[in-house]
Parts: C-alpha cells; sequence; structure tokens
C-alpha cells in the first residue's frame, strides 16, 4: 500500500515537474533519468580506457608524462555532450556529473591501474567563481568516481590563485601563456610520494591540465593519471 502512494506521488510529482532529457530536452518517460534511452543510446563515448594509444597520448607526447589518460565522451558542436556539459556546468544540473561518473566508474572497475591510485584531484575554481556559480562542475563527478573506486578526494591541495576569464576563443600556446602561474599548490606533504588522478570537465587543447599536471609533478615523487568527463573533437 505503502508502494502504491508512493508511486502515485511521484506520478503527480511528474506531472507538475516535469522532468526533461539532459541530452535533447525531450521530456522524459517514467524509468528514464538524466537521459533519455535515445540519447542513452547514442551517448559519443570515446572507449579510451580500451585503447592503448588515443588522442590524449598524442596531445601530451613529450609534455607531461601520465600513468593513464581517458575522456569519456567526444564532446561534439551540437552533440549530446555539448548538452549535458552546458547543463551541467550552467544550469546547475549536478546529477549529470554523478551519472557520468558511474558510467565512467563500471568502465574502469576491473583496469589495475585503478588499483594503484592514492588520491582524486579535481581541477579548482577560483574562489570568486566558485562563489558565483555555487559549485565546481566536476564535484559530483568525482565524488561518484571516489565512491565507486574507493579512491579519497583531495580538493585542499591543487588551488587555482587567479581567475582568468573565458578562453575559449584562444590557441593552446595562448593558453599555456595565461595559465603560468594560475595554479598552484597547497599542503604537499598531502600528496607527496602519491599516485594522483587529475580530473577535470573537458578536455579541448590540454592546456589546463598541462599547467596542473606540471604543478603537481613538481612535488616529489608523485605520478599523475588524467580523466575527463569529454574531450573535444573537432
Amino acid at each position: 500500500m505503502i508502494k502504491f502512494f508512493d508511486q502515485i506521488h511521484k506520478n503527480l510529482l511528474n506531472v507538475v515537474f516535469p522532468a526533461f532529457c539532459n541530452g535533447c530536452s525531450k521530456l522524459l518517460l517514467k524509468n528514464e533519468k538524466i537521459i533519455c534511452t535515445t540519447c542513452m543510446h547514442h551517448l559519443p563515448l570515446t572507449h579510451h580506457h580500451n585503447l592503448k594509444e588515443h588522442e590524449m597520448h598524442r596531445a601530451f607526447y613529450g609534455i607531461v608524462p601520465f600513468e593513464f589518460g581517458a575522456s569519456l565522451l567526444y564532446f561534439r558542436k551540437k552533440g549530446i555532450a555539448q548538452q549535458l556539459m552546458h547543463n551541467l556546468k550552467y544550469k546547475n544540473q549536478q546529477e549529470i556529473g554523478t551519472f557520468l561518473g558511474d558510467i565512467f566508474s563500471k568502465n574502469v572497475l576491473d583496469l589495475p591501474v585503478f588499483n594503484d591510485v592514492d588520491v582524486i584531484i579535481p581541477v579548482p575554481l577560483h574562489k570568486k567563481r566558485l562563489h558565483e556559480r555555487g559549485y565546481n562542475q566536476v564535484t559530483t563527478f568525482c565524488e561518484a568516481l571516489e565512491k565507486n573506486l574507493a579512491i579519497p578526494i583531495i580538493d585542499s591541495a591543487l588551488v587555482k590563485s587567479i581567475n582568468l576569464k573565458s578562453q575559449i576563443q584562444k590557441s593552446k600556446q595562448n593558453r599555456l601563456e595565461t595559465n603560468k602561474n594560475v595554479f598552484s599548490i597547497e599542503n604537499a606533504h598531502k600528496i607527496e610520494g602519491k599516485h594522483i588522478l587529475l580530473v577535470d570537465d573537458i578536455f579541448t587543447t590540454g592546456a589546463t591540465i598541462e599547467a596542473c599536471a606540471k604543478e603537481i609533478l613538481k612535488i616529489k615523487n608523485t605520478r599523475i593519471s588524467i580523466v575527463t568527463m569529454a574531450y573535444t573533437q573537432s
């Protein structure tokens, strides 16, 4: 009887507050969450975790040594990933991060490299930007990884000390120049000698991740693995 009334309550909520797909904006059916079945079927998965070499290796070759690297989705203009990232980043749909984090965790759960990772570090926002937005868009993704892979998050080691304007229109070289001295390490003892999983939302030119990784690798005996929710594909 309780389940019956609970279902009625849920159905009424769906009528008053209908849920829409974060991929295509269509009305979600009763058993659909976050995205519709069609968008779920067409998620642009990269399958990086199954490849020995992919775009990230080529982007960081000779620049940033890393143990493992992968993005979950391909980010294409007007694609599902773009809509998901937009809603996560600007529409406060933080459950998208959890949804994507659960998918990624399931894909990599049996990979030996994740038995060796000590801590997760999200790419941070500047405190002013964090205050304006109210959340870091990678937080719920990282929390899903923490829960599913049993790897703790440390968000007090890597900090963004300079608040930059949007760099969307800048080239990688310009971004690298701009990102110099933007990130710094605090509480270095917390990550010394550890294998760190560095997590960001979208890999565009790789400049932000490169800047963060280089700061982390200054700390004695640290190693880096890199994960992003999406990888920009032209």
